[in-house]
């Protein structure tokens, strides 16, 4: 799920990187208005995009990017994903919300509102990480990451944690063929 301002032509790397070893990755192209749309609407947008591929069983593996991130849990934990996802990766995804969003009022950008430290939306996430226990979950973040500031705010509450040791810009977690490598290792991992 690729996050605010962003396309699935982000992921293009990655699925060239995946190529051959794996399934064609799905990566739904979610609108949000520039940050209009509420992150809870995104994550019913995201489970309608799902069931209209897969089906309503399959067994997926999810990953997001940035609020992609957040719009993947909010569907996982609070819109019954759970119940379908094996594993969930989080990439540079401000999963305990990001000092970058807090200046922003919640309108007209909700969904960069639901992305400030303490939202709602996060306060209700972390309040019920229960979702998340049966899921083997990863975060692979950058500590200098200049988005989701501070870098450590972009780790799950549970799963293991992945620090890119370079100082990378925000989306070059992305785009950097070394960064794409991680991630990719961590989506073929049996």
């Amino acid at each position: 799920m690729h996050g605010l301002w962003d396309t699935p032509d982000l992921f293009n790397t990655l699925k060239r990187s995946l190529a051959g070893r794996r399934g064609s990755p799905f990566s739904p192209h979610l609108p949000h208005g520039l940050g209009v749309v509420p992150l809870a609407e995104l994550a019913t947008r995201l489970n309608q995009a799902i069931e209209a591929e897969f089906g309503p069983d399959q067994i997926l593996d999810v990953m997001g990017f940035s609020m992609g991130g957040l719009i993947s849990r909010t569907w996982i934990q609070l819109q019954g994903g759970y119940q379908r996802v094996r594993r969930f990766t989080s990439v540079a995804s401000p999963q305990q919300g990001t000092l970058a969003a807090q200046v922003w009022p919640r309108w007209p950008l909700a969904s960069v509102a639901d992305m400030k430290l303490g939202s709602d939306l996060l306060r209700q996430l972390n309040g019920d990480p229960g979702p998340l226990a049966a899921i083997d979950c990863c975060s692979i973040y950058c500590v200098a990451d200049v988005m989701v500031v501070p870098g450590w705010t972009a780790v799950l509450p549970v799963g293991r944690r992945l620090a890119f040791p370079l100082h990378l810009a925000h989306h070059e977690l992305m785009a950097r063929p070394e960064a794409v490598d991680l991630v990719a290792s961590e989506l073929l991992r049996p």
